[in-house]
């Protein structure tokens, strides 16, 4: 293959799955923010525990103060976050005791039962674009293409120097690069099952009928704790995948992940 040529590289299941992620873990997190809400602290506990508190933030008028303040405590360390976190956007033009602003929860306004509406649904929704990418991906043998292969462990070391600018040319790879092919086996089969289990660890019904699961994550307030610390690290690889997609030419990524025709870059292929 030559730099510059057309090549289709994604599948019309890949496609599709990968905007229906986006959208579902989208709303995911504004659901998920609009339910931790209701209950903005997170305990290394099997239980509700003050003494084991990892994290709490709230809002309100303190002994002394002139003025409502938005506190957000961390490993036991409390910094004022008034209009960010704590005590803030209500979602209708004013302001309240409340730990996550209403402009990046859904539903806006503060409602439990809608924000559980909302992020069952589309958790469901999340775990059925997963299951039809693998199975798609299995059927096709596109999934093989994610495997590690001894090139792609020598390659790790020479594909991070080349993101970072300490190396002039990327190191020759297939489809995927070293460094993509271990973020997608991460993000696929470690982090999306442990962000479903641990979600699914915090529902009732579930606990009921499916112990086990509960307990393996030590109980559901520390399913919790697991399942907030899971989403945020999806979130800091969606940040870092989108700041490669650009690094790497905006257009040419998206438009293949539209159409499925990628322009080759140096160093670029389509098989292992």
């Amino acid at each position: 293959m030559k730099t510059g040529e057309r090549v289709y590289r994604h599948s019309i299941v890949a496609r599709a799955s990968h905007w229906l992620w986006t959208i579902a873990m989208l709303v995911l997190v504004m659901s998920g923010l609009q339910i931790f809400n209701a209950a903005p602290y997170l305990d290394a506990s099997d239980k509700s525990d003050p003494a084991k508190r990892v994290l709490s933030i709230e809002g309100g008028t303190p002994t002394g103060a002139s003025a409502p303040l938005g506190r957000t405590t961390l490993f036991g360390h409390t910094f004022t976050t008034t209009g960010i976190l704590g005590y803030t956007s209500d979602g209708a033009g004013g302001q309240v005791a409340r730990a996550f602003p209403g402009s990046i929860t859904l539903p806006g306004y503060q409602s439990l039962a809608d924000g559980r509406r909302w992020h069952f649904f589309f958790g469901w929704f999340l775990t059925l674009a997963l299951f039809a990418y693998v199975i798609a991906g299995l059927i096709r043998k596109d999934i093989r293409e994610l495997w590690l292969t001894k090139r792609d462990i020598a390659g790790l070391i020479p594909m991070q120097l080349y993101y970072l600018k300490l190396r002039k040319e990327p190191p020759p790879h297939g489809k995927y690069n070293p460094l993509q092919k271990v973020t997608y086996l991460v993000v696929l089969f470690a982090m999306m099952p442990l962000i479903v289990l641990s979600g699914l660890a915090l529902s009732p019904g579930v606990d009921a009928i499916a112990g086990p699961l509960v307990s393996a994550f030590g109980g559901r307030q520390f399913a919790r704790l697991w399942h907030f610390v899971f989403m945020s690290l999806f979130i800091v690889y969606f940040v870092t995948h989108m700041i490669l997609v650009f690094a790497t030419g905006a257009w040419n990524n998206v438009r293949s992940m539209v159409t499925g025709w990628y322009r080759l870059h140096d160093g670029d292929g389509v098989g292992v």
